[in-house]
């Protein structure tokens, strides 16, 4: 197999100095964010679960341990293969209240972001935990309940947050004193939050996990949670109802699939763009000598610019396919042919607007943030990215309860122009609409050859998601780097608006230089976005995996 054989060569070339560990295991892999995670996901396996219990597993410790980015007030997209060969796309994204209305953000002829990303107007209905019990009901081996349970124990007993945790605390302490529920949680008595060593403990987390796997999912969208939810919002000036709770569904979409450079990429369609944007951005770059670019500086430039266009797409065309009509011909090879026309290698190129792709009004789509993937040796693979949105979601607990509630409706363009809290622009398709999903950057991938799953991986980091999977897709696909090397590789984001290259100051100082020269203006910083990964092992036999070696993350297997 050709990507086996790319691998196996890259494991004899020198490496960056920043590089994750690589685990290798031979029954299965998982890898997350945070090791108590990653340890569930390997327990799952280890007791008779398959890769979607697995994940399922991941997903509700993260929601105790690194609950600033996820958690079953959040939502996610799953994209599962299973070992009969069929692909399952589940959409879990949140969706907007019923009474919501296009203006709903808007306050003296202008867009407040303070009311879409904090408090009570904030929130969607979450759809993590319907695809969560949905995934395991159907495709899984384990009851709910027994990968419910563990993690509650976890929330009970305590846990040390580590420095990401802390450090989130620490920028987001302001907000949170708004509210008493993350006060009484997050806070010690001389009114500072937690550091990092501290231990966590989250009893009211602890008891709503138990009352879910007591009671099913129903006690979350049908039960004591939803009319919990619904009288908080009343008296507090939101719009979430036990009507809106009860209603929530999980969608299953059609996956779709674009070739690369021999491979087969599977992804999400919208609401997520992150699927359609990754297969533009590569369909785009297949026009290039990517392997051949080897000058400093030249293959970051036109991965840079490729994401200017795609971006620009993304602001116009994209968002929720029940509402809005999405063209298929982004994903269109043809048209990324001419996108790749309009690159110039050796300077920057100004892009005002976004393309037209072919027959856009009639071949359509169907009508902060965490990335984990697993896989079992009976073939089943999962790819799964969850997110609240910003650090801590909404800010909001309802009391008793311990689950924070997103802020997903910032996902919305709450006023055409006005940038979410990303700086991300849209326009009037990804608008505020009541039971309308908001656009998603989140973009789990699925890499086969031959029809054989070979990789399964994604990122979180805002719109820098887009960017993440894409790097990490040419460094292990053009460039024959193993996963290790290809997620600590150093980062470029490109997203159109702000018109200006964000780079991580880990980028070697010529490749700086050269984008300069090619008439690139970055913004430098340390570190952005996590990237988790699960592939085949280089010699077919079992498996290999990485966490991004920017987080505490894990990936391991037995």
């Amino acid at each position: 197999m050709q990507l086996h054989r790319l691998l196996q060569a890259a494991l004899l070339l020198s490496i960056s100095s920043v590089r994750a560990e690589l685990a290798q295991a031979e029954h299965g892999m998982v890898a997350s964010v945070h090791t108590l995670a990653t340890e569930a996901g390997v327990n799952a396996l280890k007791n008779g679960g398959n890769a979607i219990d697995a994940a399922v597993a991941v997903a509700l410790t993260l929601g105790v341990v690194d609950g600033h980015n996820s958690g079953i007030g959040g939502g996610c997209f799953m994209l599962i293969h299973l070992a009969n060969g069929k692909v399952v796309a589940l959409d879990g994204r949140e969706m907007a209240p019923a009474t919501a209305t296009r203006d709903m953000f808007v306050r003296n002829g202008k867009g407040d972001t303070n009311l879409s990303q904090t408090g009570s107007l904030a929130s969607g209905v979450p759809g993590a935990l319907a695809v969560y019990a949905q995934a395991v009901e159907k495709y899984g081996r384990k009851p709910l309940a027994a990968l419910l349970l563990p993690a509650a124990q976890i929330a009970e007993d305590g846990f040390p947050i580590d420095f990401v945790y802390a450090r989130k605390l620490t920028a987001t302490a302001d907000k949170l004193r708004q509210f008493e529920s993350p006060k009484a949680i997050f806070f010690k008595t001389d009114g500072s939050v937690l550091a990092k060593g501290e231990v966590l403990k989250q009893a009211d987390l602890a008891k709503s996990y138990r009352a879910i796997a007591k009671d099913g999912a129903d006690w979350f969208y049908k039960g004591e949670y939803a009319k919990a939810v619904a009288a908080w919002m009343k008296a507090n000036g939101g719009m979430l109802t036990e009507a809106d709770f009860s209603g929530y569904t999980v969608k299953q979409r059609e996956p779709f699939s674009t070739t690369y450079r021999g491979f087969e990429v599977i992804g999400l369609p919208p609401p997520s763009s992150g699927g359609v944007h990754v297969a533009e951005i590569l369909n785009i770059l297949e026009n290039f000598d990517l392997k051949g670019a080897t000058a400093p500086g030249a293959r970051h430039h036109l991965m840079a610019e490729a994401m200017k266009l795609a971006f620009a797409d993304r602001a116009y065309w994209l968002g929720d396919p029940d509402f809005v009509n999405v063209p298929r011909g982004l994903v269109d090879k043809g048209y990324a042919k001419g996108l790749a026309a309009r690159i110039n290698p050796d300077h920057t190129t100004p892009v005002p607007s976004h393309g037209l792709p072919p027959d856009a009004e009639t071949k359509l789509f169907e009508k902060h943030t965490t990335h984990f993937s697993t896989v079992d040796a009976e073939g089943n693979w999962v790819a799964c990215t969850a997110t609240v949105n910003t650090a801590f979601g909404s800010k909001v607990i309802v009391p008793g309860t311990g689950i924070f509630l997103n802020d997903e409706m910032d996902d919305f363009s709450i006023e055409p122009g006005v940038p979410n809290a990303f700086k991300l622009v849209g326009a009037e398709a990804n608008a505020v609409a009541p039971k309308k999903r908001p656009l998603s950057s989140m973009s789990p991938t699925l890499v086969l050859k031959d029809g054989k799953p070979i990789l399964a991986l994604g990122a979180a980091g805002g719109p820098t998601i887009i960017s993440q999977t894409v790097l990490n897709l040419i460094a292990v696909l053009d460039l024959g780097q193993p996963l290790d090397e290809a997620l600590g590789q150093p980062r470029i984001h490109q997203q159109w608006q702000p018109d200006q290259v964000r780079i991580e100051k880990a980028m070697p100082a010529d490749i700086r230089e050269a984008l300069k020269q090619h008439g690139h203006e970055f913004f430098e910083e340390n570190t952005f976005g996590a990237s988790q990964a699960v592939g085949l092992a280089p010699d077919g036999k079992g498996f290999i995996g990485a966490s991004d070696p920017r987080t505490s993350g894990k990936a391991a297997g037995f």
